[in-house]
């Protein structure tokens, strides 16, 4: 055996719960100020949320406002306060306090990141990964593109039934490869271990359960080739009751599930979150243009899996570094020396080149929001403009 395990959590994970809040902060200032400057974390404990960090927009929030996002942020997850859980067992909307704490973002960021030139400036220094592998449709690692199947399943059946499973979910999925090997050249081979832990209401008994998670986990869409339902090693619940969830029995803090919200630990990640962020937050968009880049060089048949590395200096727009790391997976002729220079010839890779070429300064329901990406994580979701394929051919050209 040769094991790779990722896991995954849902919206209503305390964690994502305040990577939520503080998405809904930014897509509601840019869809009134696309150049709007936001860094605003959130804080979720018991009853409280605390909102902290800096904004600079044309829209002034009111205390009003701020607790209105939450409150329809965390009703959105699926905390609706109905009573299937009581008020000890589960969070209520109704019940929580909201302490804002928000100041101007420092004028000594400003001056080098919004240039007279029009050019936009990296809003911090940092490093950023983007990854893409052949293991699965989504060109994701095999063990979080699976885990996040399960976690959407066992999610939206208890959105649908509130009255039988609460919404702080967590999943994990172990991917057997055999051989080493077969790990370095993405051939996974089984689904080895699943782990689904998802609160059920105090009068469902845990065998009930069980059986209920279990007809999920058999009808989530797993590939047959890999998933035995008699031969996978599947844990569900497997303290034998939880009940008690939401941010009453664990806090939340964003940029916690940096992990969940890339490659499942596949791949190195450069340790900013992107959630809570604006577009100049090279956090954010060097992580959405690096995973293009390896998405697209992945899918054009240049390797099996690639590692893109971005870096950039605070009020300076172009990358300091690019650099493509194809695990040896490269296809004959086209080296990670030649991939790093075609990337810095042909892609301009600053916030300003990144925006525009995702639009990322103009959310919309018809586009993409900040706050469903947090909820979905950062990559891996088709429906995203950077995980568009429309690069393929271009680098294609290298073959010939």
């Amino acid at each position: 055996m040769y094991l790779f395990t990722s896991e995954v959590v849902s919206p209503g994970h305390p964690d994502k719960c305040a990577d939520i809040i503080a998405d809904n902060i930014v897509d509601k200032i840019l869809q009134t100020d696309p150049n709007g400057r936001v860094a605003s974390e959130v804080f979720v404990a018991g009853k409280n949320v605390v909102i902290g960090g800096e904004i600079n927009a044309k829209i002034n929030l009111s205390q009003e406002d701020y607790e209105n996002i939450v409150k329809e942020a965390l009703y959105h997850i699926g905390y609706k306060g109905e009573g299937y859980f009581t008020k000890e067992q589960c969070l209520h909307p109704d019940d929580i306090k909201v302490s804002v704490y928000v100041n101007q973002q420092s004028p000594d960021i400003n001056q080098g990141v919004d240039q007279e030139s029009g050019e936009i400036g990296a809003g911090d220094q940092g490093i950023m990964f983007g990854f893409a592998s052949c293991e699965a449709d989504e060109y994701m690692p095999a063990a979080i593109t699976y885990a996040r199947l399960l976690c959407d399943k066992v999610y939206k059946y208890a959105k649908a039934n509130p009255d039988k499973l609460g919404v702080d979910i967590k999943t994990q999925v172990t991917v057997d490869y055999g051989t080493k090997d077969n790990f370095e050249s993405c051939r996974p081979q089984s689904i080895h271990t699943i782990v689904v832990s998802a609160p059920c209401v105090q009068s469902m008994d845990i065998a009930t359960l069980r059986s209920l998670i279990q007809n999920l986990i058999d009808d989530a869409g797993l590939p047959k080739e890999l998933y035995n339902k008699e031969k996978t090693i599947i844990y569900i619940n497997p303290t034998g009751r939880y009940v008690n969830h939401s941010s009453l029995h664990d806090s939340g803090l964003t940029g916690r599930k940096l992990i969940v919200d890339s490659f499942g630990g596949y791949a190195p990640i450069g340790g900013g979150a992107q959630s809570s962020k604006d577009y100049t937050k090279v956090d954010r968009s060097g992580l959405y243009a690096a995973r293009y880049i390896a998405k697209n060089i992945v899918a054009a048949g240049l390797a099996k899996k690639c590692i893109v590395q971005l870096s950039y200096a605070i009020g300076v727009a172009k990358p300091t570094s690019v650099s493509v790391d194809t695990m040896g997976t490269q296809v004959s002729g086209v080296d990670d020396d030649k991939l790093s220079s075609f990337v810095m010839q042909n892609f301009s890779l600053t916030p300003k080149w990144i925006t525009e070429k995702f639009n990322l300064n103009k959310p919309s329901n018809d586009t993409f929001l900040y706050a469903k990406v947090a909820a979905l994580g950062q990559v891996g979701n088709a429906s995203y403009p950077w995980e568009k394929l429309d690069s393929v051919e271009l680098f294609k050209g290298l073959l010939k």
